[in-house]
């Protein structure tokens, strides 16, 4: 059994760790210790799969950050004027000034589709001081942004080969508003397709510690401190800013709740009991 060890109360003293073995097997026999969620190894292999999809893409949002600064070092301003500069107009433009162009109107002459009606601009924003150190920086990371986007279709490539059991949940979640195929894929990942495993809705939130904030007791506000829980289901949920769709379902606060709900549609209750106002 797989238990959080958390969940034990820590009594100083003198320990060993044969003592402690002794007392966390006394708690397991006496039923006092739940034991953790433990996905089949089928979920557990998508997880890591899908896990190592957000390293790299957060991987590649340093890099281009990374980018972004030794522009700036060099005096070029494109991205004031370019929405995405690792687009096809920003990538030939990049392309140009690390082959040796350095003439702003030449380089702005690259620009592509709408781009194009912002020429003055962009050869105002192109007139920098770009030197050979900062070609070789521009092309290393230009280089590893292709190898990381390389990466990341690849590892997509099979995730979505071993999500083939799985594509009807896949289907049926992105349905939900506010929930991208991306998001829904990180949410079979994290939670698996077997709702028995989760007592109710509340514990399901909890794992991701997705739940509303305490409310006031006795006029005070009690502490709404976040606690350790899914991380990366937690990430993916935020990052779909379910909260602030305009669905009102989701908007009502227990975004995580109606997801499960929709999931997995529970046998509703003869008297449902009175939602309190707000």
């Amino acid at each position: 059994m797989l238990v959080n060890a958390a969940h034990v109360k820590q009594v100083p003293g003198r320990k060993t760790d044969v003592a402690t073995a002794r007392g966390f097997a006394q708690l397991v026999e006496h039923g006092l210790v739940r034991g953790s969620f433990v996905p089949p190894r089928p979920i557990r292999d998508l997880r890591d799969l899908t896990r190592y999809r957000t390293t790299l893409t957060h991987e590649r949002v340093r890099h281009a950050n990374r980018l972004h600064k030794v522009l700036e070092d060099a005096g070029l301003k494109l991205a004031t004027v370019a929405s995405d500069i690792l687009g096809v107009s920003g990538r030939a433009m990049l392309g140009g000034v690390v082959a040796g162009t350095t003439d702003p109107a030449v380089l702005a002459e690259l620009a592509r589709g709408r781009l194009r009606t912002k020429l003055p601009a962009l050869r105002a924003a192109l007139a920098g001081r770009f030197r050979g150190h900062h070609a070789f920086l521009v092309s290393q990371m230009l280089a590893h942004l292709d190898y990381l986007e390389e990466a990341i279709a690849t590892v997509t490539t099979q995730i979505e080969e071993v999500l083939r059991p799985f594509a009807a949940v896949v289907e049926r979640l992105d349905t939900i508003p506010g929930i991208s195929r991306r998001v829904a894929e990180v949410v079979v990942a994290e939670i698996g397709t077997d709702m028995t495993a989760f007592p109710s809705d509340r514990h399901l939130a909890s794992l991701g510690r997705a739940v509303p904030g305490p409310p006031r007791e006795r006029g005070r506000q009690k502490s709404g401190r976040t606690r350790k829980g899914n991380r990366w289901l937690r990430a993916a949920l935020v990052a779909s800013s379910p909260g602030r769709h305009r669905h009102p379902r989701l908007r009502s606060g227990r975004p995580v709740r109606r997801l499960v709900r929709q999931y997995r549609p529970t046998t509703r209750r003869s008297s449902p009991s009175p939602t309190r106002s707000s």
